[in-house]
């Protein structure tokens, strides 16, 4: 990895807090979206006739490559992308020459291989006006783009992001329709057996009747006006739950072992090209207890960047995960990422825990920007979890995040 100068970095835009939320709050799986996307980017490279077209979504400390044609990248640090400073921009950014600008001209990617010369991006902005991403064409030539190709990207780009906030709510209406699901099953399982109580009893009371037991008759229909308001109670039990049920995101479902497996499969490539051993497992054997995947990659992935941000080349990052059974068999998600990094003073913990925590910088100088872990803070407040931090200047963070599952 380069070092990177505080010079060579964009600032941060206005509402990144917000920008932030807002990608966290769209709940995206990077690695699902090419199908959805990769006919924008072939149009892109098309349209703008150029060999390169990208779709970044920009977090805070990575810039992930949701769907690309004619270049083969699934992420790069923020801090040395381009597009960092597209999304400054109130429409579009336009760089002729890479190898001449000097923010860019000392990149790999304009060095060596690919040889990056042309640049122009367009933000992509959700209906709120928050840029949470760019796409852009790239090309190893010099080029220059026209007035209507520009505003036929411009539409592309209105286009992404339409779809982008397309699958969110998608994701959200299938949440919806699982609950559903879940609730019917519920209540056809707790009416089954009052309901034949209560067949059972009118069976007895047309016995107690050809009899002209009376007072019996009288015994037994008390006795259905009894499961008959249970089975009421029931109902309302069960409405009140599901209303419940709908304030809440039950996305697809993780166990244990899938989810080191795709945090590995996001965060290795970070790990690796910084030099830094990085280390997921669980002590979790079984598959049978599954958990939403509702925000738990904004959660964890913005501890796993931060570790392996400020944690110096040879050393380690380390994720474990585990769970704790609680009462009426529910269950906690407990996970503890340690790494071997510079370290916090308790100050800087305490703006943390508070939600003012500031900018600060790498090991190779890469920009917090000082919402990661804020944004951790946040989302797990939300969830009704909580995050622990003990760290020593020059010796380590370890970060222990509790989240409820339901």
């Amino acid at each position: 990895m380069d070092t990177i100068t505080v010079d060579e970095q964009a600032p941060k835009t206005d509402k990144e807090w917000q920008r932030l939320e807002k990608l966290a709050s769209l709940d995206l799986d990077y690695q699902e979206l090419e199908q959805h996307l990769g006919d924008l980017t072939r149009l892109a490279a098309r349209i703008a006739d150029t060999e390169i077209s990208l779709i970044n979504l920009i977090d805070n400390f990575t810039q992930w490559t949701v769907s690309s044609q004619g270049l083969q990248l699934n992420q790069m640090p923020r801090e040395e992308s381009v597009c960092q400073f597209t999304i400054l921009e109130p429409d579009q950014l336009e760089i002729k020459d890479l190898s001449e600008d000097e923010r860019f001209k000392d990149r790999n990617y304009v060095k060596k291989g690919p040889g990056l010369r042309y640049y122009y991006g367009v933000p992509l902005k959700t209906s709120s006006g928050l840029p949470i991403g760019v796409l852009c064409v790239m090309d190893k030539q010099q080029q220059s783009i026209s007035s209507n190709k520009r505003e036929l990207l411009t539409l592309i780009g209105n286009e992404v992001v339409r779809r982008l906030e397309m699958i969110s709510e998608l994701k959200t209406k299938q949440d919806n329709i699982n609950a559903l699901r879940e609730i019917n099953y519920k209540i056809s399982h707790d009416l089954r057996n009052p309901i034949s109580g209560m067949i059972g009893v009118a069976d007895l009371i047309e016995e107690e009747i050809a009899e002209e037991n009376y007072e019996s008759i009288l015994e037994l229909v008390s006795i259905i006006k009894d499961g008959a308001e249970s089975v009421i109670a029931m109902v309302e039990k069960i409405m009140g739950d599901c209303t419940s049920q709908d304030d809440k995101e039950n996305g697809p479902k993780y166990s244990c072992s899938s989810f080191c497996e795709k945090l590995m499969e996001l965060y290795h490539p970070q790990a690796k090209s910084k030099g830094v051993d990085l280390d997921i497992s669980t002590s979790v054997k079984t598959e049978v207890i599954t958990f939403s995947r509702s925000k738990l990659l904004q959660i964890v992935g913005n501890l796993v960047s931060n570790s392996i941000k400020f944690t110096p080349e040879g050393g380690e990052v380390s994720v474990e995960l585990h769970l704790n059974e609680q009462v009426e068999s529910e269950h906690e998600l407990v996970v503890n990422v340690k790494d071997s990094g510079v370290g916090m003073d308790q100050e800087t913990i305490d703006q943390i825990s508070q939600g003012t925590a500031v900018s600060t910088h790498g090991t190779v100088g890469e920009n917090g920007y000082g919402f990661g872990l804020t944004l951790v803070k946040h989302l797990l407040d939300e969830a009704g979890g909580s995050l622990h931090i003990s760290s020593y200047k020059h010796v380590g963070t370890e970060f222990n995040v509790t989240i409820p599952l339901n």
